[in-house]
C-alpha cells in the first residue's frame, strides 16, 4: 500500500475498499447489505476526512468506522417493528434461486474452503470479528480492540477462544469424514 502521507486521502481510503468489503460481507453476511454498509462507511469517513490527523492508521480509522456504523445498524434494526407478507417472502426466495451472485461473492466463496467457511460462519459474532479482523485483516491486537471498542485483553481472549473453536469444529469435521470413509 503506497504511503499514506504522500497519497491523497480519498485514493488512501479507497485502497482499502475490498479489505472492508470483506469485513462488512462477514458482518452482515448479506452482498447487499455489505455494499450498503461500505458505501455508509465512505460517506462518514468523507464527511470527516478534515478530522482525520494524516500519517496515523488510515485503515485502522475506517474499520472502526465501519464497526460502528455496522454495530449502529444493528441497534436500529432490533429496534424495528417486522412484518411479513408470506407472498413476498416465496417471491423474492424463488428470484434469489435463479439468481447470479456476485463477483466479490464468488472471489470470497472461492478463497476459503467450505468447511472452513462454515465453521467461521458458525463462530458466535465477537469471535467472528476478532479472529477475522486478526487472520484475515492482519490488525495488531491494538488495532482490533480500537476498531471493536473492547480491552485488548478482550481481544486477545476472544481470538484465542474463536481459534479453539474453529480448530474444535474442523477437528469433528475430519474425524466424521474418517468415520464416513472407513
Amino acid at each position: 500500500m503506497p504511503d499514506p502521507v504522500t497519497v491523497p486521502f480519498e485514493t488512501a481510503a479507497l485502497a482499502v475498499l475490498d479489505s472492508l468489503y470483506r469485513t462488512a460481507l462477514r458482518l452482515t453476511r448479506d452482498p447487499a447489505d455489505a455494499e450498503d454498509l461500505v458505501q455508509d462507511t465512505y460517506l462518514k469517513a468523507f464527511r470527516a476526512a478534515d478530522r482525520f490527523e494524516p500519517g496515523t492508521n488510515l485503515r485502522a480509522w475506517l474499520f472502526t468506522i465501519l464497526h460502528n456504523t455496522a454495530r449502529n445498524r444493528a441497534r436500529d434494526r432490533a429496534r424495528d417493528a417486522v412484518t411479513v407478507d408470506s407472498e413476498v417472502v416465496e417471491r423474492a426466495a424463488d428470484l434469489h434461486a435463479g439468481g447470479v451472485a456476485t463477483p466479490e461473492a464468488l472471489l470470497l466463496r472461492d478463497a476459503l474452503d467450505p468447511e472452513l467457511r462454515a465453521a467461521v460462519d458458525g463462530l458466535p459474532e465477537a469471535f467472528r470479528q476478532a479472529v477475522w479482523l486478526r487472520d484475515v485483516e492482519e490488525f495488531s491486537y491494538a488495532e482490533i480492540a480500537a476498531v471493536l471498542d473492547v480491552p485488548i485483553g478482550t481481544v486477545m481472549s476472544r481470538i484465542s477462544r474463536g481459534r479453539r473453536l474453529l480448530f474444535d469444529a474442523l477437528s469433528k469435521l475430519k474425524d466424521h469424514v474418517k468415520l464416513q470413509e472407513a
